[in-house]
C-alpha cells in the first residue's frame, strides 16, 4: 500500500516506511522529530522542473509528463520503492500545502501502475 503524507502531520504507526520524497528539506522540521526511514532526494523533480512548475495547478498535466520522462532515468530508486511498498504500507511524504498537485501525487501513480 502507498500513501501520501505532508511531513508535517505527525508520524503514526500506520504510517510504513516513511520515505521523504523532495529535493529541499522543509523549514522548521527537525529531521529526528519527522521519524523518516529515508530521504530519498534524488527521485524528487529536477531543480528546473520543480521551478517551473511552481505549483501551479494550471501547469500540473505537462509538469506530470515531464516528470514521468525524468523518472525513467530513476527506475532503480523506482524499484526500491516498489519494494518497500510490495512488502508493507510505504508513505511519500513531501512538504507542499498543495495536497492535490505536487510530485508526491505523480510518484504514487508511477508506483502504482509499476506494482
Amino acid at each position: 500500500m502507498i500513501k501520501l503524507k505532508r511531513i508535517y502531520e505527525p508520524p503514526s504507526e500506520d504510517d510504513g516506511k516513511r520515505i521523504f520524497v523532495e529535493r529541499l528539506w522543509p523549514r522548521g522540521i527537525k529531521k529526528e522529530k519527522a521519524d523518516i526511514h529515508l530521504w530519498l532526494k534524488d527521485i524528487a523533480p529536477s531543480h528546473e522542473l520543480r521551478r517551473w512548475f511552481s505549483h501551479d495547478p494550471e501547469k500540473f498535466e505537462e509538469f506530470r509528463k515531464r516528470y514521468m520522462k525524468e523518472l525513467e532515468e530513476r527506475r532503480d530508486l523506482l524499484f526500491e520503492l516498489v519494494k518497500y511498498a510490495k512488502n508493507g504500507t510505504l508513505t511519500l511524504l513531501y512538504s507542499t500545502k498543495n495536497e492535490r498537485y505536487n510530485s508526491a501525487v505523480v510518484l504514487k501513480e508511477v508506483l502504482e501502475w509499476m506494482m
